[in-house]
């Protein structure tokens, strides 16, 4: 098994992670950051998510201070782009990605799928890889009623455990949602299960991701 090392050993890791709306990045790595913050002693968590009125907006920051909790370092930013609209406000989104690349670099990314059939979700990708192209990125799944899940090339195995304190922030925290015919449990069990049979998860599940590019070190 290969053991990927997210930064010097002399600091806690830096993960940033970009979402569209306020539970795409809960959705697509909600799993992967729990297991990520329980791995480390220490880790920093940069939170970005890029649209919500003000109902989603707290429930965005609830959601945060449920995924984060024993992170040695959180920072939370809730914009407010308008919804729907990225394509023809990129200029504006721009303009704030490049106040994050001021910020310390992170060692992972992650962010939405370059194939991903939402219009705002595509955007948040290009200007992910357009803004941080050294960096290390992985691009997660949603489902949607447009469909568009690929075929995703890296994985993160999520045991029962994650599994469903993932599910339980999700609906705890996302009220707004909750009406919807695709925010159930089962969609997001179903879609960890399948990952994880494509991975042969020795724990049942995982979450999915698209590596446009990684670089391995193999010594000195």
């Amino acid at each position: 098994m290969l053991s990927v090392s997210l930064s010097e050993p002399t600091r806690a890791p830096r993960v940033l992670c970009l979402g569209a709306h306020s539970d795409d990045i809960e959705i697509g790595c909600g799993g992967t950051i729990l297991r990520l913050i329980e791995s480390h002693a220490e880790i920093e968590v940069r939170w970005v998510v890029l649209s919500g009125d003000e109902r989603r907006a707290r429930e965005a920051r609830c959601a945060a201070s449920l995924f984060l909790a024993g992170a040695t370092k959180v920072n939370v930013t809730v914009r407010a782009f308008r919804d729907g609209f990225f394509p023809y406000i990129g200029d504006e989104i721009k303009e704030f990605f490049e106040e994050l690349k001021a910020e310390p670099a992170p060692d992972v990314i992650f962010t939405h799928a370059r194939a991903d059939l939402h219009q705002d979700h595509r955007v948040v990708a290009e200007l992910t890889w357009n803004t941080f192209r050294d960096h290390f990125i992985l691009e997660y799944e949603i489902p949607k009623y447009d469909g568009g899940l690929g075929n995703p090339n890296f994985f993160v195995p999520i045991d029962e455990r994650t599994r469903a304190r993932k599910i339980e922030y999700l609906m705890r925290a996302f009220g707004s949602q909750r009406d919807k015919r695709w925010f159930t449990e089962e969609t997001f069990s179903g879609l960890m299960r399948l990952r994880g049979v494509e991975c042969a998860s020795a724990v049942g599940c995982a979450e999915a991701f698209t590596a446009k590019k990684v670089v391995c070190g193999v010594g000195a």
